[in-house]
């Protein structure tokens, strides 16, 4: 029981930060070009908070699709960093690519954690 109490409070708090961050995007100035694929980002991430809530409900039901929430915070985490390694990312984006890199890697030890 204990471990699924750490993974339910990892998803849940991992979606509810997620709100936090991406709604407000919405409202921010879109790019002249691309705004469509900024967009898309926004939203496609949003659909995942509600994934990552419904795990948190019953994570023992949801296991199987853990390993997919690790690879949607990995997806952005990486390639952010490794932008900005290159200097070609602002340190902000670092900052929240390292903060996906750790949910990312928190999702990992819940799905290994939960039975």
């Amino acid at each position: 029981m204990q471990d699924h109490r750490f993974a339910r409070r990892m998803f849940r708090w991992a979606a509810l930060y997620g709100i936090v961050v991406l709604a407000p995007l919405y409202l921010a100035p879109l790019p002249e070009r691309g705004a469509e694929v900024s967009l898309g980002f926004i939203g496609v991430a949003l659909v995942f908070q509600a994934v990552f809530w419904i795990i948190g409900g019953d994570p023992a039901r949801y296991r199987a699709l853990m390993p997919c929430a690790v690879g949607e915070k990995l997806v952005f985490g990486l390639p952010a960093l490794a932008l900005f390694a290159q200097g070609r990312a602002a340190p902000a984006v670092a900052v929240f690519a390292a903060i996906d890199v750790l949910l990312g890697l928190g999702f990992l030890l819940a799905w290994r954690r939960t039975a």
